[in-house]
């Protein structure tokens, strides 16, 4: 019996997960460096996803593992209600550098999700303090992700994330989504069809009244439904009409933030700034758990000219955790020093040529690409949705590398930090798999 396998797996009920398939089949990771984990025999399987979209600088970095050694055995835990400790500070100042200063102040979470209720929170007390308390509705997109906490569930658009539990909240409205196989089919970059979808906003206004909206949420390139590319000019149309109608704009960067798009922020490849933004998943290189909501000053500041007192009642027990801190700080230190944005810009356009490659082979009905990130979409067994992908998923794993899957799409997005010949094994290999589907 190999050592390293659990002596039993009942116990775990796992995320997101087919938990009787996986069981009976398990794929087991225990170590990873660079490029590639390890499984439990000892094969090699290069990360085509980033761990979970969340490794932008490579497994192991000495850097990132030694600044939290450090931290763990200089200060373990310190809370940041009424009290603090340096490096949440330090980390905050470094992350203003890092988005050039196009925002004011960073609030700590533990995750995307976290992030994300903390956003909208957020927005509806500020409307409040403001003296605009009517405006209570968020609008989401349909086939958004926003994490699982009920706010997030609440103007994500995923249907199979939404209907176990329940009415979720009230007052909440969706944006259509953006995709569009007939005219936008295997485009590189932005499509060129579909500017008008941010109209809807205006009927949605109108439907509402926008004295009633306090939020529009949106994730610049829709990551977890499969890789849905904003159309030219959305995002920007989506900018004017929020200003116009005095609602706040959120982006949802837990995904393309920290350079998955070659840039700093999705925001900054598309030249539209957000009210706030949430992050996580990249902020820490997935070593420690950590998320952050960044907000323009007009935001904080409103809160600020309330009565002396605590001005925001919300928070975590783990809101700037000091290892979470030590990694974050380490992170920005790893893409400053050693040019990660530069090399992803540099592979861009070798990435967006391989997967393109990929058209014609069998099922394939879409590609699709920007930055870093790629989906493949395929089409459906008949009956079976998700069947043929999830084959895939498991074909790649037995040949040695790691996608990711959802209904029939599969997405790519592989640490920043990768050569020519990564690139190469991904799309082979990945090729060969997609030659053999059923």
């Amino acid at each position: 019996m190999n050592e390293n396998r659990p002596g039993s797996m009942s116990a775990f009920w796992m995320p997101f997960t087919n938990n009787r398939d996986f069981k009976a089949n398990p794929r087991l990771l225990v170590s990873a460096e660079g490029m590639y984990y390890k499984d439990v025999d000892g094969n090699s399987v290069l990360d085509g996803t980033a761990g979970l979209w969340c490794v932008p600088c490579g497994h192991a970095q000495p850097r990132i593992t030694a600044a939290v050694s450090e931290m763990v055995g200089q200060l373990d835990f310190a809370p940041t209600f009424q009290m603090g400790h340096p490096a949440a500070f330090d980390l905050a100042e470094q992350l203003m550098d890092y988005t050039g200063h196009k925002f004011g102040h960073v609030f700590y979470t533990n995750s995307g999700s976290e992030a994300v209720d903390t956003a909208l929170k957020m927005a509806l007390a500020y409307h409040r303090a403001r003296g605009e308390g009517g405006r209570t509705r968020l609008i989401g997109r349909e086939r958004g992700y926003h994490g699982v906490g009920f706010g997030g569930l609440s103007v994500g658009g995923i249907g199979n994330n939404r209907k176990s539990f329940g009415p979720l909240l009230p007052g909440v409205d969706h944006l259509p989504h953006t995709h569009n196989l007939a005219k936008n089919a295997y485009s590189r970059g932005e499509p060129d069809h579909g500017v008008e979808l941010a109209d809807e906003l205006e009927r949605l206004v109108t439907l509402h009244d926008a004295s009633t909206i306090a939020a529009v949420i949106v994730e610049p390139v829709a990551g977890s439904t499969g890789v849905l590319v904003p159309p030219k000019g959305y995002l920007k149309r989506l900018r004017e009409l929020c200003d116009k109608h005095g609602i706040l704009l959120i982006f949802d960067e837990v995904i393309t933030g920290f350079g998955r798009l070659a840039t700093p922020f999705a925001s900054d490849y598309f030249g539209v700034e957000p009210d706030m933004m949430t992050t996580a998943k990249g902020l820490t290189n997935g070593v420690v758990p950590m998320g952050a909501v960044f907000s323009k000053a007009h935001i904080h500041d409103a809160f600020m000219d309330a009565p002396a007192g605590i001005e925001l009642f919300h928070g975590y027990t783990y809101s700037g955790h000091p290892l979470a801190c030590a990694a974050a700080i380490a992170t920005l230190e790893v893409f400053r020093e050693q040019g990660v944005l530069e090399n992803a810009k540099e592979m861009q356009a070798y990435f967006e040529d391989a997967l393109h490659s990929l058209r014609g082979l069998p099922h394939v009905i879409d590609l699709r690409s920007i930055g870093l990130v790629a989906g493949i979409e395929l089409a459906p067994i008949a009956g079976k949705p998700g069947a043929r992908a999830f084959q895939a998923f498991k074909q790649a794993f037995a040949d040695g590398i790691l996608i990711r899957v959802t209904g029939d799409i599969i997405a790519l997005s592989p640490p920043l930090v990768l050569n020519k010949q990564h690139i190469d094994e991904l799309f082979g290999k990945l090729a060969n798999v997609l030659k053999n589907l059923d």
